[in-house]
């Protein structure tokens, strides 16, 4: 009695398949029974081919360029702590940007990355006298390829090969900027090595990295390039290739390949919560490796073209105060006195819209673009004023080395449903905080300036393109941007290092 609804259910699902393959325009549908003689004639009865070489294996790159992958062993100098994550002594995050504070780590630097210790911070170890890192061999004669964060403090340097050989290098220059370092290995002799790529990979990309993870050295990992111009904060320079190819301690300075075997980027950071490797890797680019390279190989320094403007991108708030159309461009918040800029005539307040005929798309890029000229280029820069476009020829300089309560009346706030910036002023020259410009004595932290980050003891300077040096200026050029039909108002400020930059400060109003 218990068989019959068994059969009866095979079949009504066999008749549910046969229905829903018919419906999907299959011209005939056969059910083939399990261990029916005709199914088994039906395998293939001989084993299939199976390549030397599998599709999507690695192996015929990796055995071309890992002759040429080192790993880099140094001896610090005496009283010096590793200032990089391989080695022992490792700084902490102090400097690192907020957006990555809890997750971009140096490789292995704390060690352990946070375990063991309160708040997630692994003790410091002082004392220890070396690092370890990776590196490359760019040419025939023993030129090293490496991070300068591995070797920055180093006594002694060494390169271990492929073929477990050690040997003696020496430093021929260091990049902090670019994090960036050239060794020579000193014995003679001719070595294998591996060639820069000439063509930026896109994102995803296959890509294979060698290193010496852990001490572990031609370990081999692989992944793809997962972005491009990723700024982690790490120098003025960011222009990272992501990639999501397993990266640990160790693994600094080594080489990221593409699948043709040529170096697409330096492995240099990672972001992590624990210090190991979680896909998120980021590597100096080759063609900044090739210029970096070139010119510590021939002069053991880096020389960068030098402008002499302090920028900042131009947000959509800024775009708009100043009727451009797209937030594009560079926009200038001074030109230093002295400095080709100024020179060349450029102001406070001009968008640097391209160098040399190629289109600036943010801050960042001017200042890689200009770095990466060398000093006395003539460059063509295209910029917008007043709205206008103009153009000027700057002779770039050499980049120097960097080192290391108030009355209702004085307010700018305004009542009966006027614009309000959230700002209690007062002019620069009566509360001796310098001779130009209007002081900002009080902040209210709910005030729209307060979002953009202006704080007490802050310089205005100008407000929309015109110079204040008292609060009635300020007032009055707001109420003229909010009847223009401007949504912000552009404020050019400084702070109390000196540092100037704009902001665009909504236009509040006050019921």
């Amino acid at each position: 009695m218990s068989a019959q609804p068994n059969r009866f259910r095979r079949n009504a699902l066999a008749s549910v398949a046969a229905a829903a393959l018919m419906a999907t325009g299959a011209a005939s549908v056969s059910l083939i029974q399990p261990s029916t003689p005709a199914l088994a004639q039906a395998l293939p009865q001989t084993p299939i081919a199976v390549p030397d070489t599998p599709p999507g294996s690695f192996a015929t790159i990796v055995d071309k360029v890992k002759p040429g992958v080192v790993a880099v062993k140094v001896k610090l100098e005496q009283g010096a702590d590793s200032d990089d994550g391989d080695g022992p002594g490792g700084r902490g995050m102090q400097n690192t940007p907020p957006e990555l504070r809890e997750f971009l780590k140096r490789f292995g630097q704390n060690g352990q990355g946070g375990q063991g210790a309160p708040g997630g911070q692994t003790p410091q170890r002082k004392g220890q006298r070396g690092g370890m890192g990776s590196g490359f061999i760019i040419s025939a004669d023993g030129y090293v390829v490496t991070n300068n964060h591995v070797v920055d403090k180093a006594k002694t340097v060494q390169v271990t090969l492929d073929d477990n050989r050690t040997l003696d290098a020496k430093i021929i220059g260091k990049d902090p900027k670019t994090d960036l370092a050239l060794l020579k290995i000193t014995e003679g002799g001719t070595f294998p090595y591996v060639s820069l790529g000439k063509t930026a990979p896109r994102v995803g990309d296959w890509v294979v990295a060698i290193g010496n993870p852990f001490g572990l050295g031609g370990t081999v990992t692989a992944g793809i390039v997962s972005a491009r111009g990723r700024d982690i904060g790490a120098g003025p320079y960011d222009d990272f290739l992501q990639i999501d190819a397993p990266i640990n301690k160790g693994n600094s300075g080594g080489p990221t390949f593409n699948v043709m075997g040529e170096v697409v980027g330096v492995n240099t950071a990672i972001a992590s919560p624990s210090g190991g490797s979680v896909g998120l890797a980021f590597a100096i680019p080759a063609e900044t490796v090739q210029a970096v390279v070139n010119q510590l190989r021939a002069d053991g320094k880096v020389a960068r073209g030098y402008l002499g403007v302090q920028v900042q991108p131009v947000t959509k708030d800024i775009a708009d105060s100043l009727g451009l159309d797209k937030a594009k461009g560079a926009l200038v918040g001074q030109a230093e006195p002295g400095t080709p800029a100024a020179k060349a005539g450029l102001k406070s307040g001009d968008v640097i819209e391209s160098v040399n005929g190629s289109a600036i798309n943010d801050a960042r890029e001017l200042s890689r673009r200009i770095a990466g000229l060398k000093p006395g280029a003539k460059v063509d820069l295209a910029y917008l004023r007043n709205g206008k476009s103009d153009t000027a020829t700057v002779e770039l300089g050499s980049l120097p080395n960097d080192p290391k309560a108030a009355d209702d009346d004085k307010r700018s706030s305004s009542r009966d449903g006027q614009p309000r910036l959230g700002l209690s002023l007062a002019p620069a020259s009566e509360v001796g905080a310098g001779d130009e410009g209007v002081a900002v004595m009080e902040v209210d932290p709910d005030g729209p300036a307060a979002a953009k980050g202006v704080e007490q003891g802050d310089i205005i300077l100008d407000v929309a393109g015109s110079s204040v040096s008292k609060p009635s200026e300020i007032a009055e050029r707001v109420r003229a941007a909010e009847a223009s039909g401007r949504k912000a108002v552009l404020m050019r400020v400084k702070n109390g290092k000196g540092q100037t930059r704009f902001v665009a400060v909504a236009l509040d109003k006050a019921g």
